[in-house]
């Protein structure tokens, strides 16, 4: 059993949760809005409130964890914002895991966020594994397949836990 945190447990988030909790993981989900607390964790996670924005407010929650899941892939707001959390936000956050329990990372790298802001956030994420040694996997499949896509995105943790 590992501990994986989710950046972003939206709806897909949740059903990740779901499916990761189903395999036996101990899940972590963030969100930013307290209303949404009780949601993910009827999906069978500890909810926390965190901000992707402030990353302060993600550090604590690395406690343990041997994955994360930053899922931004549909993050919606400014224009530049987003692209920070594909960008100087996940360097951030990515440079302070190796000073954490933190083995791995999975990058959702499809949705609704312009292309060019997601292929950088997955060569960000990349560079940062190579840097890291750590093992990366970036999910490209369509968040619109909600079951594919968790599928694909489980799998992708099991791949970063058995590295």
């Amino acid at each position: 059993m590992a501990r994986v945190l989710i950046v972003g447990c939206g709806c897909r988030g949740r059903d990740l949760a779901g499916a990761l909790a189903e395999a036996g993981h101990a899940v972590r989900g963030t969100t930013r809005h307290e209303g949404s607390l009780a949601a993910i964790e009827a999906a069978g996670a500890e909810a926390v409130l965190a901000d992707p924005d402030r990353l302060s407010t993600l550090l604590p929650h690395l406690d343990g964890v041997s994955t994360l899941c930053w899922l931004m892939g549909t993050a919606t707001g400014e224009e530049q914002a987003v692209a920070a959390l594909h960008g100087s936000r996940l360097e951030s956050i990515a440079a302070k895991l190796v000073d954490t329990h933190v083995r791995g990372l999975v990058y959702e790298a499809a949705g609704a966020v312009a292309a060019a802001t997601l292929a950088e956030g997955a060569a960000t994420a990349r560079r940062v594994g190579e840097a890291n040694r750590m093992p990366v996997e970036i999910v490209e499949r369509d968040p619109a397949d909600l079951a594919g896509w968790t599928a694909a995105t489980a799998t992708a943790v099991e791949r970063v836990l058995s590295a």
